[in-house]
């Protein structure tokens, strides 16, 4: 093996080294200030370089963002998928449940990857059509959408309790169907949108400290129920275990 081809393996392990210590740094410093925005400046002077450099591993601050909420999208995936598959596969209410406890309790140890995510867009920043930040957020949020289909599959999904749905609405899901090998009622997409948005706003209230007022326990006891209200609103079966936080 030539001294060329061996030093290009380290060269390559030196570049992603230098690429997660960038964005590391960059959500360092979000944390630090409480803020999902920042200069290419501010990560060069953390990191001791010119700001120059950093346009050796990214185009611009747009294409790091990408990359950071990439991540975030696919780590609340990633946490959500394990914490639905440590429960047995035929309990689908438990795993509604053990998903939405786990997004909240992602956004209570992440706020600034969730508010990259999920809060108020980046000043200036635009995600690329179609780029890897769709993709992670299609992959992460597929994790709550794909309980709906193992039940409509299993034929244990029970009616929701809004039947009613708009024509718009009606064809969103007609529109996620052609990507689908099981068919979504429109009743029950607009229940998985029901469902996403009321988990949501809790771990948002939550993460952004508009429960600090009441204490764990109360806010873990009323988030269970938050989370069985949602399912029983959209049909999901309840579950036929005991949940052990």
């Amino acid at each position: 093996m030539s001294t060329s081809s061996r030093s290009a393996p380290r060269r390559e392990k030196a570049r992603a080294a230098t690429i997660d210590e960038i964005k590391l740094t960059a959500l360092t410093h979000m944390r630090e200030t409480g803020t999902v925005d920042f200069r290419f400046a501010d990560i060069a002077r953390a990191m001791e370089m010119t700001p120059p450099a950093l346009y050796r591993y990214f185009a611009d601050r747009d294409e790091l963002l990408s990359a950071l909420i990439a991540d975030a999208y696919n780590d609340l995936g990633r946490v959500v998928a394990e914490a639905r598959d440590a429960v047995p596969d035929e309990d689908i209410g438990a795993r509604f449940l053990a998903v939405a406890h786990a997004y909240r309790q992602w956004a209570r140890q992440e706020p600034q990857q969730f508010a990259l995510i999920l809060g108020l867009p980046v000043a200036g920043y635009a995600a690329p059509v179609d780029g890897p930040t769709t993709e992670a957020a299609q992959r992460a949020m597929s994790q709550l959408s794909s309980l709906f289909v193992q039940a409509i599959e299993r034929g244990v999904l029970g009616p929701p309790r809004l039947r009613d749905v708009h024509p718009v609405i009606a064809e969103c899901a007609a529109q996620k169907n052609e990507h689908l090998a099981t068919a979504i009622p429109p009743e029950t997409f607009q229940a998985m949108l029901h469902t996403w948005s009321t988990l949501h706003g809790f771990a948002a209230l939550e993460a952004y400290g508009h429960f600090d007022w009441i204490d764990e326990a109360g806010r873990d006891a009323l988030f269970d129920g938050h989370a069985r209200l949602a399912a029983e609103v959209a049909g999901i079966p309840a579950p036929n275990t005991a949940r052990h936080d």
